[in-house]
């Protein structure tokens, strides 16, 4: 909500116009009824059409002159509203990035959601507030005081009913936010549970799972049309007070006008002309408020909740802090998704010095990715501290932070342009040879061979090239730069045994801090020391020591040499077959 309005606050020049093209549109509905009663008094019903026809022919321009009005707003409406638009694009994506309960191997549904549902609901609601509910507020208000100029003993008959109609509009706007809350949560678990089922209907139909993944989908649409179901009656209801407020009003002053007139209360024109102000002006203008109110505006909200849910808080100023050196100390490390989750790393203890090669084993999803963010300051603790040099990660320098830390996840990234390029991604000034010298000792030199060397031309996303071959170069690109402590989360996960332990020797060699997060378990047997993460468990030494230590440690790595075994008992493929 503070990013919205800060948005929308950066925009105060077209603001200012928006408010001036107001005073013109509100012009016919402040003068409506006046000019009526003068037609009225001064001409019709004093014998001279003429003037009655001049006073209507000036409420003609004046009209004219709140259309010009109307037509500056639209004009003025995309210099404000599209800027909003990109801001809330950005504090999304930063939001999905850095989310760690968002699918990193599959289509994340809820996120598409957040793009192409509450941004859209915002902008338009936005809009809609711009140009609706600003007419409806200026032209209820100058209505109003034309109303109190004109007929000033009617429009109390005006006054109250619409002001009890408003106050119990009010007491439904806290309903009518909740239940459209309630929708708008039901759309996106339909766009979650529908997503995750379409992105992996191959496996559900090879386990066998259809009638779960169709209840699970059913389920959630049923959610979805029982909030459908309660918004529609507080929308009725809604509709009904605003009926009530726009037709009682104009009822008092069809039974109270006449009787005025024949008292010498009121004149014909002034009874006339504050019809005009109830029926063509006031009435319309209190409809469409409420209604503008009651959609657009809890729209609006509702999305910008849930926006506000999903994105990260303004991001802290970077630290100044310089480390003396690059080892790196864990004390008392906490960490879970979310204020109430269970913790994915707790009170965690780790020391490692430059030379340290550490070897991160434990099944999919206990924590060791969640284990390389905090290590590499992508993340902060909830509860201890993770040092560098001395010094909390978080706090150094951001730019010293990058030159000493390099990571890469299995997800290798290469963009567009030469090889050259992206391998000096991180090590700007690296030479030609130095980036050779990389590529072959991390194993990449053959690939750079048949490439045609450091200047071919990449396509989008490496198109082109394997899982693995990305993941070399990206590789080559971490062992090229200067970083003194390198990440590796199942980096080589696409690589054949043979590469994948050059390359962990390659950069064990290279000295420094070297952490790999295992995609296979042979990573453990080239390390120093391996960490075994277990829920709450968590171990830490040799390969031997934790084999006698630690019975899940133990389990894994017979089941790996198991799952070896049997592939080598596999005879290899002809060529034919391949």
């Amino acid at each position: 909500m503070r990013l919205y309005w800060k948005a929308l606050g950066e925009q105060w020049r077209g603001g200012l116009v928006l408010l001036a093209c107001s005073v013109l549109e509100s012009a016919p509905a402040f003068a409506s009824g006046r000019l009526v009663e003068r037609a009225v008094s001064q001409g019709f019903a004093a014998g001279s059409p003429g003037t009655g026809l001049a006073w209507l022919g000036v409420f003609a321009a004046v009209a004219v002159l709140g259309a010009l009005g109307s037509r500056l707003v639209w004009h003025r409406l995309g210099t404000v509203v599209e800027p909003l638009r990109d801001v809330l694009v950005g504090a999304v994506v930063r939001g999905v990035l850095g989310d760690g309960a968002t699918p990193r191997h599959a289509p994340d549904a809820s996120g598409v959601a957040r793009f192409t549902q509450h941004i859209e609901v915002v902008r338009d609601a936005t809009a809609g507030m711009l140009v609706q509910a600003r007419a409806m507020v200026v032209t209820t208000v100058a209505a109003l005081a034309g109303l109190f100029s004109v007929a000033g003993a009617l429009a109390w008959y005006v006054a109250v009913p619409v002001l009890l109609a408003l106050a119990a509009f009010g007491a439904l706007l806290p309903t009518l936010a909740a239940r459209q809350r309630a929708l708008t949560l039901a759309d996106e678990r339909v766009a979650s549970s529908a997503g995750a089922v379409l992105s992996g209907m191959r496996d559900v139909v090879a386990c066998g799972a259809e009638a779960n993944a169709v209840a699970s989908v059913d389920a959630a649409i049923d959610t979805q049309a029982t909030a459908a179901v309660r918004m529609g009656e507080a929308t009725a209801l809604r509709t009904l007070v605003v009926a009530v407020g726009g037709f009682v009003p104009l009822l008092l002053v069809l039974l109270a006008a006449p009787g005025m007139v024949t008292a010498g209360e009121l004149t014909a024109g002034a009874a006339l002309g504050a019809l005009v102000y109830l029926a063509a002006t006031l009435q319309p203008a209190l409809q469409g408020l409420a209604a503008t109110t009651s959609t657009v505006l809890l729209r609006l909200l509702v999305a910008l909740r849930r926006l506000g849910e999903s994105c990260p808080p303004p991001s802290r100023a970077g630290g100044t802090a310089e480390p003396d050196g690059s080892a790196l100390s864990l004390r008392g490390v906490t960490f879970g998704w979310g204020a109430h989750a269970e913790p994915v790393v707790r009170d965690l203890d780790l020391d490692l010095e430059p030379g340290d090669h550490l070897a991160i084993v434990g099944p999919s999803g206990i924590g060791k990715s969640t284990l390389a963010g905090l290590l590499t300051g992508l993340l902060e603790p909830q509860r201890g501290r993770v040092l560098l040099g001395g010094r909390p990660v978080t706090g150094v320098r951001p730019g010293l932070r990058h030159r000493l830390i390099a990571f890469t996840p299995q997800e290798s990234y290469l963009f567009a342009g030469t090889v050259r390029e992206n391998l000096a991604l991180l090590a700007p000034s690296a030479t030609d040879t130095d980036l050779l010298a990389a590529a072959d000792a991390v194993g990449a030199g053959e690939l750079l061979d048949r490439l045609g060397g450091l200047y071919t031309e990449l396509g989008h996303a490496a198109g082109g090239l394997s899982a693995g071959e990305a993941q070399l170069l990206s590789l080559v690109r971490l062992y090229a730069s200067p970083a003194s402590v390198v990440v590796l989360d199942e980096a080589t996960a696409h690589l054949d045994p043979a590469a994948e332990a050059r390359a962990e020797r390659a950069f064990a060699a290279r000295g420094g801090v070297l952490v790999v997060i295992a995609h296979r378990l042979s990573s453990a047997l080239r390390a120093g020391r391996v960490l075994v993460l277990d829920g709450d468990a968590t171990l830490l030494g040799g390969h031997d020591e934790l084999l006698a230590a630690s019975p899940r440690y133990a389990e894994l790595m017979l089941a790996w040499t198991a799952g070896r075994e049997q592939a080598e008992a596999v005879p290899p493929l002809s060529p034919l077959s391949r």
